[in-house]
């Protein structure tokens, strides 16, 4: 064993860290007693353990197993999903400049091959290992801007390791220059336009990247106070001039017309909140699902409330369907645009895939 994995298990030991239950065990010399990761008992020394492959290898040195985190019983957890959420914390964690975060590098982490990372990550989160690092790069670098640190140490610190690298990726995303973004964004330019539709006032915004906005209220006034309080410097213009493709096809789809929303979107969002709107998206039109089932098909069953969080800020209504998703009990949950209305999406949605069924003699 590498200095490297060393480490890399004593750290799991003492965070007492479950998705290394399963890869090894830890035995410890002083009680003679062998233990998961996550053991609650108390930490051992250092010096004093030793690890093991597995159980029986820990037996085979004259360990016994722990009677507290039985260390013998089988892993309740699909290993693969328990891989995907180690890789996540680690990218998520990663913000070395000097080494950038490739495949090759998750791979020597992982101790994994490359190409079988990149086709489980990418089939359970719905987006590549590389897509991810560039969020979360990206989240670590708004985060510090936010906190009133400056563009040049905030991009070295986010894991960046040029401030071309940083324009190239997070201008794109941010849908501004860095420092725009961090002057609320000063020197952006929005463009938006706000008309009528069968659930009150539609509010439609964007940059040149995409739709930054997409709001549902009963007046213009208030869904504009909205998007100035987001962009407090921007520059702000009530104009359809580029907007006008995205609008009718929103009306389209409020009218029962419509059915895919393939809008390109430029929203500011944290890696947590593009996994769940990437969830989202894939939900089928008229099909309803819990917040525990998108956390689930997230691979992280565990963050059903934190899926709900993401779906109370969604800026893009319509666009990214949080409208989909429901309570467990079959409640018909919150909406950040009014509980009627996405009863109202909800009606529309499934009347109309009824409508088609019984057309193509399915409800015959």
């Amino acid at each position: 064993m590498d200095t490297k994995e060393y480490r890399q298990r004593w750290e799991a030991v003492l965070a007492r860290d479950r998705s290394f239950d399963g890869l090894f065990v830890y035995g410890v010399r002083s009680t003679g007693v062998y233990c998961r990761p996550s053991c609650g008992a108390r930490k051992p020394r250092e010096e004093k353990v030793t690890f093991f492959a597995s159980a029986q290898d820990a037996r085979s040195a004259g360990f016994r197993a722990c009677r507290r985190c039985m260390p013998d019983e089988p892993v309740n957890r699909d290993p693969q999903k328990e891989m995907v959420r180690r890789l996540s914390r680690f990218i998520e964690d990663y913000d070395s400049a000097d080494r950038p975060l490739t495949l090759a590098v998750m791979s020597d982490y992982m101790k994994r091959s490359p190409s079988h990372l990149q086709r489980t990550f990418t089939r359970i989160m719905g987006v590549s290992p590389r897509r991810y690092a560039e969020i979360s790069r990206l989240e670590r670098f708004k985060a510090m801007l936010r906190d009133g640190r400056g563009v040049t140490p905030a991009l070295y610190e986010a894991g960046y390791g040029s401030s071309s690298r940083l324009y190239e990726g997070a201008n794109r995303r941010l849908g501004m220059t860095p420092g725009a973004y961090k002057k609320g964004g000063k020197g952006m330019k929005i463009r938006y336009i706000v008309v009528g539709c069968p659930l009150g006032r539609l509010l439609t915004a964007g940059t040149d990247k995409g739709i930054s906005a997409v709001s549902l209220g009963a007046s213009d006034e208030v869904l504009e106070r909205a998007l100035y309080d987001e962009y407090p410097s921007a520059q702000i213009v009530r104009d359809r001039a580029g907007l006008e493709g995205y609008v009718e096809a929103l009306l389209k789809y409020l009218e029962g017309r419509g059915e895919v929303l393939d809008i390109p979107r430029d929203v500011r969002a944290t890696a947590f909140q593009a996994r769940v709107y990437e969830a989202l998206t894939a939900i089928p039109y008229g099909v309803i699902r819990t917040y525990g089932q998108v956390a689930e098909a997230m691979g992280d069953p565990k963050a059903a409330r934190a899926v709900g969080g993401a779906c109370a800020v969604n800026p893009t209504a319509l666009v990214v369907p949080c409208h989909r998703v429901i309570g467990a009990d079959g409640g018909i949950g919150g909406y950040r645009w009014g509980v009627e209305r996405k009863r109202a999406l909800l009606t529309l949605e499934q009347e109309r895939n009824r409508d088609e069924s019984f057309e193509d003699g399915a409800g015959i």
